[in-house]
This record gives C-alpha cells, sequence and structure tokens, in this order.
C-alpha cells in the first residue's frame, strides 16, 4: 500500500474512532466514577475500532494513534454540553 493512500485510510480510522467514543464519553461523564457503567463506556467502542483497523489492514504500529483518537473522544464527549 502506498504512503498516501495509508495516510487517508489511517486519518479515515483516527475521525471515525474519535466519532465513535463522543457519546461513550458523553456517557461515562454522567455516570459514577469507577462504576461499572464507567467502565463499561470506555471499553465497549475497543471492539469496534479493532474490526475498522483489521477489516481496513491497518499494521498494529498505528494503535497509538487510535488510542489517541479514543482518549481525545473520551475527553470532548465528556465536555460536550447539550
Amino acid at each position: 500500500m502506498e504512503l498516501p493512500h495509508k495516510f487517508y485510510i489511517v486519518f479515515a480510522l483516527f475521525v471515525v474512532t474519535l466519532l465513535i467514543n463522543l457519546p461513550f464519553g458523553y456517557a461515562r461523564a454522567k455516570t459514577k466514577r469507577y462504576s461499572f457503567w464507567w467502565f463499561l463506556y470506555i471499553h465497549v467502542p475497543i471492539p469496534l475500532i479493532f474490526v475498522a483497523r483489521t477489516v481496513s489492514h491497518i499494521e498494529m504500529k498505528y494503535i497509538p494513534v487510535f488510542a489517541l483518537a479514543a482518549l481525545i473522544g473520551q475527553v470532548l464527549g465528556g465536555r460536550l454540553e447539550l
């Protein structure tokens, strides 16, 4: 896979990861810290991101990029005022 094509796929998965984590971050911020639901809202998006990464054939070396996107999505979702 050539570099520009891979960059676009990684960038698209970054955005998808961030968007997936926004509602979970919002829900996590509304629950009691360290409760069952709090942990669930953090960990439920992980299999979805794993499937998206494996279907797109992106190597494991990009996992820190997606972890950063998940963290940003959780934080931004927690700060949403709806």
